[in-house]
């Protein structure tokens, strides 16, 4: 077959709808419905009943597009826009991307203006339901917006990892403000490294690897623990990190936390090399990282409230169909149960959770 199948989901499909493709079962062992079809209701009723049991078919990737139109008219077409213009986040994303820029220009950084942006998040975290936050980061974002939100997801993780830890406020504060700082050594890359559309080099790589100093040097101003920290949220538990190689806790905390909400944004992210991870997916990776690259009680933490914070929400499964999650179990992080058309669903290698499925109707702050 010359054209390209994935998987659909069959509840998607509706009467008078014109196929234009061929449509087939879950393993593609049966056609169920020829190219050039237009459905009636009785054809479709049939069509659900002989895949009774599975909802998933396949489809082309022009059926799919079809068929994902359905769906958004169904459940909402993904969008966070007004959640995040209702809790600041999208004004806190713009003052950060104005002190980035300042910091590429002038090479220093501001500390009344970036204070004022760390203050300002600071508050939204206080007054923001941690299951919010959870889909703010996690939301679906363009390519074009990865620099930046990266800063500002860091900077609310850093802070609800603080938090779920029970340090004091100022440390919560100090860990948002490395957040929205971690990178700003970036300005010191050249772009066309740093924007590349495809994975580094070894060379670009190792250019790269140089940003958490640049990072530490520019914020020279600020106190000795947050430039370590800056500094140190690339280094690894087992020493194999950089730009120092040290290992256990001579890695400051601060660095060892901003570690983890790194690799949770950045594996969230969509990039113009590679599509987004589906939060369970990370937390599966973070949790095997535990006590290697990093720190086995941050994980274990972050893990368990995170997994906590996941239930009930709507996910996008990979066959395209909707459902919520009912449970996470611990040792399967990757493939929780989810609620589908009042059934339960073990998700597996077969049939995953692609995404959260995050629209502005769904929240509640």
């Amino acid at each position: 077959m010359s054209n390209t199948y994935v998987l659909s989901s069959v509840e998607y499909l509706y009467p008078g709808m014109d196929v234009q493709q061929n449509i087939y079962n879950s393993d593609m062992s049966l056609l169920l419905v020829p190219g050039g079809t237009v459905l009636s209701e009785e054809q479709l009723e049939r069509l659900k009943r002989i895949n009774e049991g599975s909802g998933a078919i396949y489809v082309t990737v022009e059926t799919e597009r079809l068929l994902r139109e359905q769906r958004d008219l169904m459940y909402g077409k993904p969008s966070t826009k007004a959640l995040e213009d209702k809790v600041g986040y999208t004004e806190i994303t713009r003052e950060t991307i104005n002190i980035l820029e300042k910091i590429s220009e002038d090479g220093s950084v501001s500390k009344s203006d970036l204070s004022s942006v760390s203050e300002d998040l600071s508050r939204t975290l206080e007054v923001t339901a941690p299951s919010v936050v959870v889909d703010l980061v996690s939301a679906l974002a363009s390519v074009d917006e990865y620099l930046q939100r990266h800063c500002v997801n860091v900077g609310l993780l850093n802070g609800l990892l603080g938090k779920w830890l029970s340090l004091p406020k100022e440390v919560v504060d100090a860990l948002i403000l490395i957040g929205l700082l971690h990178d700003c050594g970036k300005a010191s890359i050249p772009s066309k490294i740093l924007n590349a559309p495809r994975p580094l080099t070894g060379v670009e790589f190792e250019v790269i690897k140089t940003h958490p100093v640049y990072s530490g040097d520019l914020m020279s101003d600020f106190p000795e623990p947050l430039q370590l920290a800056a500094r140190g949220h690339h280094e690894k538990i087992n020493g194999k990190g950089y730009p120092d190689g040290i290992a256990g806790d001579r890695i400051p905390l601060l660095a060892r936390i901003t570690a983890v909400s790194d690799i949770y944004d950045a594996m969230v992210s969509r990039r113009s090399y590679k599509e987004p991870n589906s939060p369970f997916k990370i937390l599966s990776v973070i949790d095997s990282l535990r006590d290697t690259e990093l720190d086995g009680e941050l994980v274990e933490v972050f893990v368990k409230n995170m997994s906590e914070e996941m239930v009930g929400k709507q996910v996008l499964l990979t066959d395209g169909r909707i459902g919520n999650v009912a449970s996470v179990n611990r040792a399967k992080l990757e493939f929780p149960v989810v609620e589908v058309g009042g059934k339960r669903l073990y998700t597996s290698s077969r049939i995953a959770c692609a995404s959260l499925y995050v629209t502005d109707h769904d929240s509640i702050i």
